[in-house]
């Protein structure tokens, strides 16, 4: 695959500041970007009565074409957005009914940019992805939490992920 990248994007706004985060980024490190708002992906269900959603096949395409994951996302009252988790959550799926096609991500390379208005983020914030990327046999590459209006530190991200 030669180390192909894509930004998913988790935003409840597509024109937001993290989605124009990602867009230049991803010129710069040669990454392809999904938005997850254009996608009907719905919780969670023990049932998997969701079966018929987008996430099966999103997750597979990703999975097929992607050795890279970087996860966009604001940061949403301390945490991850809501739509990012439900994304999260659907790994679920991965384990249980899609065995084989979950341990493909096996290998794989995780990165987190998170966004505010904050400088910083605290580092409890990346837990729930340093833990999933560990549990998933993920390499977690790191995190770098950035601000519209401090872009400037791509470069930073640049040569983490290159």
């Amino acid at each position: 695959m030669g180390n192909k990248k894509v930004i998913i994007v988790g935003s409840s706004r597509s024109n937001g500041n993290t989605s124009k985060i990602a867009g230049k980024i991803s010129t710069q490190i040669n990454a392809d970007v999904i938005n997850l708002r254009d996608y009907s992906i719905s919780y969670y269900d023990y049932e998997s009565g969701n079966r018929a959603d987008d996430f099966l096949p999103l997750i597979t395409s990703i999975i097929e074409k992607y050795d890279t994951l970087v996860f966009a996302t604001p940061v949403y009252w301390y945490a991850m957005s809501g739509i990012m988790k439900v994304f999260f959550d659907r790994f679920s799926d991965l384990i249980r009914i899609e065995k084989e096609l979950g341990r493909k991500l096996r290998g794989k390379n995780m990165f987190v940019i998170s966004n505010s208005d904050e400088d910083q983020m605290d580092y409890d914030f990346y837990l729930p992805f340093r833990l999933s990327a560990d549990y998933l046999g993920i390499k977690y590459l790191g995190e770098k939490h950035l601000s519209y209006q401090t872009i400037k530190d791509q470069e930073h991200i640049n040569s983490i992920l290159e």
